[in-house]
Order: C-alpha cells, then structure tokens, then sequence
C-alpha cells in the first residue's frame, strides 16, 4: 500500500522505491509510435528495450558545443535514486529517495527569481550538447540552428534534491556563464559524484510527448543514478544574474516510457 505525504509544500507517494510496474508506470497507450526510433525518458535500472534503431552515438560532452540548459520539476526518468513515484500529471515523475528524510531546516522556505521551485523538490536538469556550430540561448531549437542539418545530441542529466541549504551543491559552479574551452561553449562544469552516468540512445521529453505522441529527435542519454541535494538559493542566483537559456522557471515531464517496443536496449 502507498502513503501519501506531505513535506512541506511537496507531496510525494512513499513506498514507491521499488515500483510495481502496475503502480507506477505509464498506462499503456492505444497505439504506440514505434516508427518514430527509441524514446525517453526510461527507468535507467533496467536495460531492457527492443528498438534497435542504432543512431550514431554522441561524442563526449567536451566534444560537443553546450546549446541549452534547462530544469523539470521532478525527475523524468527513474533511477536506483529517484525512486519514489509521483503521479502521473505533467508536474509528476519521480522524486529522489532522501525526499522523506528531510530535517525541517532543509525544507524552510526560501522564495526568489527561479519560480515555482521548493524545499524538498526533485529537479532533472538537462545540459544539452550539440555537434552543430552553436551558440547557448533559449530552447531546443538553439541546438539545431538552420546552417546545421542532422546533428548529433547529447544530454547530460542530474538529478537533484532541492534544499534550503547553503551547504549543498551551488548551481552557479555548473552553470554556462560565457565558458568557452578549446573553442567550445561548455558549462563550468557537470557532476561527478553521484555515479557512473548510464548510457542510452532516446529522444528529447517533455509533457507534449507520451507513448503515443513521440518525439523524432534522435539523443544520446548520459544520466546519473543518484541524487545530490542542491542549494535552492543557487538557483535563484541563475535567474536573478540571467542566463543565456532565458530560463526562470522549471518545466513539466514526460511520464516514463515502459513499452519495449519504444526503448532501445542499454548495453
């Protein structure tokens, strides 16, 4: 059985941590898009998947031009540390394990630029890379400008736990800010504690994509498996300094892609 609980202004679904495909996964659609190649997000602990369209796969990040940065209010896919299902709503996903755990310091609250953000919150960042001769700005279409056809992309992804606590990671150190090196825009840096990113072939996400209604894009998937608590002041900094994402608020998800059919195999 699960027990709804409230943390603060966060509800989550607890006893979630394991999963029952039957309890927390997509609900099967009437048709499914299997002409569209393989899709994301996906529970990255189970390397199952029978699309077997093998796109080429994108080179390491640091070979890549850093195009966009964005946030999803809980995490879109589910890993060994995000856990504990949501619901099934745009604002739904995962949430990371440590969420119930969380002293009441951790989870005051702490208003600012970055909006709709909480204490206790789960955030799935994305930094996005691209083989095209880009420039960081607003939206996946920075990724794919005009003078540049068919690239190759790259995402990048942390999961975070987000806390009133000026101890915890700073976003600001994995932020853009103008960070050229060797010619390429990178962010300042990635996260490097939290686990050895699993490697997939997907699609890009978002709330306007289901198992039906999928996304053509073609992306190589580096995501960590574990959570790592993040200072919710950090973030607040990035929007009040700017950003050259124009970002300033988090974005909805993409409920978990379960049909085979849809998922590539992780090897």
């Amino acid at each position: 059985m699960k027990v709804i609980q409230h943390l603060g202004n966060v509800l989550v679904t607890v006893g979630a941590v394991a999963g029952s495909v039957a309890a927390d996964q997509t609900a099967p659609s009437a048709e499914l898009c299997i002409d569209m190649g393989p899709q994301a997000p996906r529970d990255i602990g189970s390397p199952l998947g029978l699309n077997d369209e093998a796109f080429p796969l994108a080179p390491a990040a640091s070979e890549m031009n850093l195009c966009n940065i964005h946030t999803h209010t809980n995490a879109e896919h589910k890993g060994p540390g995000f856990g504990i299902f949501v619901s099934r709503e745009d604002d739904g996903g995962y949430a990371c394990n440590e969420t119930p755990s969380l002293s009441e310091a951790e989870l005051a609250p702490a208003a600012g630029a970055y909006h709709g953000v909480v204490p206790g919150e789960t955030l799935e960042v994305h930094w996005v890379h691209t083989s095209c001769d880009a420039t960081p700005g607003e939206g996946l279409g920075a990724c794919v400008p005009e003078t540049c056809a068919d690239p190759l992309l790259r995402v990048e992804t942390q999961v975070f736990l987000v806390v009133n606590d000026p101890d915890a990671l700073d976003f600001m150190t994995m932020a853009y800010g103008g960070n050229v090196v060797d010619g390429r825009h990178q962010a300042r840096s990635l996260p490097s504690a939290t686990g050895e990113p699993v490697l997939y072939r997907g699609s890009t996400t978002g709330p306007s994509y289901d198992q039906s209604k999928c996304s053509p894009a073609r992306v190589t998937w580096s995501v960590r498996p574990q959570c790592a608590k993040l200072d919710i002041h950090s973030l607040h900094r990035w929007a009040e300094q700017g950003n050259a994402f124009n970002e300033s608020h988090s974005h909805g998800v993409r409920q978990l892609v379960t049909a085979p059919e849809l998922l590539a195999p992780i090897k």
